[in-house]
């Protein structure tokens, strides 16, 4: 994928397997995927997420990971599926709230430096929305 490629909201590559639906079963996913982290972080994890004094790194970041799992629903389930903003806000899934979930197990404290990666890739993905919002949307 091209820097060119993500900022005109077209991924080289990646595109050709990624179509409307599939997308849309990645984003069900992910919901899934952020509402199970939620609850194992609240049950399963709540000693070692004490233990590493990471209880709230684990709510931000399922926090984060949550919102922009409903985004890339909305997005990929628009008539004028928007692919920049959803690549954005996968990634920025994956890393942002990624590196944060490795941190609050692991407490290897470098993590937290890659993890701005990933809040610029989810800021990218709302940049593009202000730039080239949906169409087919509520309209004024």
């Amino acid at each position: 994928m091209t820097g060119a490629g993500f900022a005109s909201g077209r991924t080289v590559g990646l595109d050709k397997a990624m179509n409307q639906t599939t997308a849309i079963r990645v984003s069900a996913m992910m919901g899934l995927l952020a509402v199970a982290l939620g609850a194992f972080g609240a049950h399963g994890l709540e000693k070692v997420l004490q233990q590493n004094n990471r209880v709230d790194t684990w709510e931000t970041a399922v926090f984060y990971h949550f919102i922009h799992a409903v985004m890339l629903y909305l997005l990929a389930a628009s008539p004028s599926f928007r692919r920049g903003a959803w690549w954005g806000f996968l990634i920025g899934i994956l890393i942002f709230s990624g590196t944060l979930y490795a941190l609050c197990l692991t407490n290897i404290r470098w993590l937290g430096a890659i993890t701005p990666i990933g809040g610029i890739s989810l800021m990218a993905g709302w940049i593009l929305l202000v730039i080239k919002p949906p169409s087919g949307g509520a309209s004024a």
